[in-house]
């Protein structure tokens, strides 16, 4: 909770005052040279250190309250802080620190016939709204990529991870008051009432751009009854199609690493697509090793027709964001039609193929609408860190300002900028 922050006067008097202090912060931070910011971020990296069993304790709290309430496995997944989720947030800091700071950045500087040049300079959105469920890690990235872009930011974390996001919070505010930053720079509400976003949300004076990051019913609402402007991260309904033309063992490592490599993600693959000319030869080894990991698979007909103890896939399937050991396995006919499959079904999430011709690969490339393609690599991948951004604020699955991971360019906008001298328009 920032230290200014007073929740006795009512929560719509206490959201303008907390919108307030961010437009405010957000013009000092949108000045702040690198290294301040820089600073900043290795002070913070240096409290979540020293704090770690602080951290832990806070967050044992959250995990008692979240287990108590019977929140499902993918939420305590997402919300338990370990010693090495932390080093991992530590790390991201410093990864962010490290980046190239894009504020300032003037690029495409062209002469006119007039004489005058004009080009495009990188600044700063100013005031970021980041509402978030579960992940206390998120708290760190937000406030880290934000701070780096030149922005303010004011979080609003899930109530059931209430006490971790204030314990990393005040590590925050450490680093903040270290560096000479303004503290209200990064604000985290005080309160877990819900009242709260709807009032964050609609705060267009104070707010630049939303960023809700969670499940479906949390997005379509901000998306529904926001008037600040939204950058969405819906569903992680993400896709491997086998073609026909794949390395086998290519194949087998990237698909059982793609549903296996953790479960609550939202770039976990959730249906598998195999070529009809390679399924009977790959999918009894895949399916038995998705067995023995303790995944549930739901196929189509033709995959329960020759493999045994295979549940019905249902029409459900298709669209379901599992974020569990289950997984939903189609035999198409060929690309065309996995292409297809995608389109209709997925969430513009990220998706891959695996094969060994270069114009199936490109095609795929080419046609699958999704934020992140990728070709013989696991979906895994589709992540701020892995793509060197040092972390992300969430995977936008939109079309507009950003898609993709989004990290500190995204967390920038553009401004046009003409130098000249003495000219005049005539």
């Amino acid at each position: 909770m920032n230290k200014y922050s007073d929740i006795s006067n009512g929560i719509s008097n206490y959201m303008v005052e907390v919108g307030k202090r961010a437009r405010a912060a957000s013009r000092i931070i949108s000045c702040a040279e690198t290294r301040d910011k820089d600073a900043a971020l290795l002070a913070i990296a240096t409290a979540l250190e020293a704090d770690e069993m602080s951290l832990i304790a806070a967050n044992k709290l959250d995990m008692e309250a979240g287990k108590a309430l019977g929140l499902k496995p993918a939420l305590l997944d997402r919300l338990e802080l370990t010693s090495k989720d932390i080093r991992e947030m530590v790390q991201s800091l410093l990864e962010v620190a490290a980046c190239h700071d894009p504020v300032g950045e003037i690029t495409e500087l062209r002469y006119r016939p007039s004489g005058i040049q004009v080009g495009r300079m990188r600044v700063p959105i100013g005031v970021i709204g980041v509402i978030y469920e579960s992940r206390p890690n998120v708290t760190a990235g937000a406030a880290a990529l934000c701070l780096k872009a030149g922005n303010a930011a004011i979080l609003r974390g899930g109530s059931e991870a209430f006490n971790s996001n204030h314990a990393i919070a005040a590590c925050i505010q450490q680093g903040l008051a270290i560096s000479k930053l303004p503290g209200d720079a990064v604000q985290m509400l005080g309160t877990a009432d819900r009242s709260a976003v709807g009032d964050l949300i609609r705060m267009s004076e104070y707010i630049d751009v939303i960023i809700p990051r969670g499940g479906r019913s949390l997005i379509e609402r901000i998306s529904r009854d926001a008037t600040v402007p939204v950058i969405k991260h819906m569903d992680g309904i993400c896709h491997v199609y086998i073609d026909d033309r794949a390395d086998f063992n290519k194949a087998i490592a990237v698909a059982y690493n793609a549903k296996t490599q953790r479960y609550g993600t939202c770039n976990t693959m959730e249906t598998l697509l195999i070529a009809e000319g390679i399924s009977e030869q790959i999918l009894p080894v895949l399916v038995q090793m998705y067995r023995d990991a303790g995944v549930e698979v739901r196929g189509c007909n033709q995959t329960c027709k020759f493999l045994s103890g295979i549940k019905m896939a249902i029409e459900d399937d298709w669209y379901t964001e599992y974020l569990a050991p289950i997984l939903a396995v189609r035999v198409v006919k060929d690309i065309e039609e996995a292409i297809s499959h995608i389109s209709k079904y997925g969430s513009s999430h990220t998706d891959a193929i695996i094969t060994q011709d270069y114009g199936r690969a490109r095609r795929f490339l080419r046609e699958v609408d999704s934020s992140s393609v990728m070709v013989n690599a696991s979906t895994r991948f589709a992540d701020g860190g892995e793509f060197g951004f040092g972390a992300e604020i969430g995977i936008s699955t939109g079309k507009l300002h950003v898609r993709g991971p989004v990290g500190l360019e995204g967390l920038t906008t553009l401004k046009f900028i003409v130098i000249g001298d003495g000219h005049i328009r005539i």
